[in-house]
């Protein structure tokens, strides 16, 4: 009998996925009501004048986005280590660091993907003015899978934690901050009339190196963590 294909695989893995988030569907809506909760915070406390708000806007709604990504961060191999799965994972014969990415890639999707979507409501809540959107949107659509990415990392570094929330924050902040400057900067750029889209290249860089680096450096430590 043949073993199985990488596609085969992936497709099992992320029914598999999605199935334990819609289990947990209550959860996986977190994130959404975060980062509408504290983006809806600034109108309030600072008054609704455009003046106030346009210039604080790329910075607010990242932030809000890379934070929100956190809550569901420490759960990304957290459910499969105390279940005994992710045992069964490293003991198979599928590669493991395909399946971190598939993982990834379903985590992006349920709690990342709709803020995206969401971006342009968020914008009109803090004032944006329409012609940043653009450098917004391509910044968030390449910034976020790149948290995600740098996230499975630490996660796997911290799974053999109990409680490991604070720790797993403390990690990743550090590892976020490029991707927050690059990320912010970009649209404060094109708000000044700058040139922006050298952030965005670097953004796409970076995601293409994590997109082969991390999957790999997350299998290591949760090797490293079940030892």
């Amino acid at each position: 009998m043949s073993a199985p294909s990488l596609v085969s695989l992936a497709k099992a893995q992320a029914q598999r996925d999605l199935r334990l988030l819609w289990r947990r569907r209550g959860d996986a809506l977190q994130p959404v009501l975060f980062a509408l909760m504290v983006i809806a915070m600034f109108p309030l406390a600072l008054g609704a004048e455009p003046a106030k708000l346009a210039p604080i806007a790329p910075g607010v709604l990242w932030v809000a986005v890379l934070l929100a990504g956190l809550l569901t961060l420490d759960s990304l191999f957290r459910s499969d280590m105390d279940d005994g799965s992710l045992e069964q994972l490293l003991l198979g014969q599928a590669p493991l660091a395909w399946l971190i990415a598939v993982r990834v890639g379903v985590h992006w999707a349920v709690s990342a993907l709709p803020l995206l979507l969401l971006t342009p409501a968020f914008a009109q809540l803090l004032a944006l003015p329409p012609a940043l959107l653009q450098p917004l949107m391509l910044a968030l659509a390449l910034g976020t899978p790149l948290l995600s990415l740098i996230g499975a990392v630490v996660a796997a570094l911290t799974v053999g934690i109990r409680r490991s929330g604070i720790l797993l924050a403390v990690l990743a902040l550090p590892m976020y901050v490029p991707v927050l400057v690059f990320g912010a900067g970009a649209v404060m750029a094109a708000a000044q009339g700058l040139p922006w889209i050298g952030a965005i290249y670097l953004l796409a860089s970076g995601l293409v190196l994590a997109l082969v680096l991390a999957p790999l450096a997350a299998a290591t430590a949760l090797r490293i963590a079940l030892t």
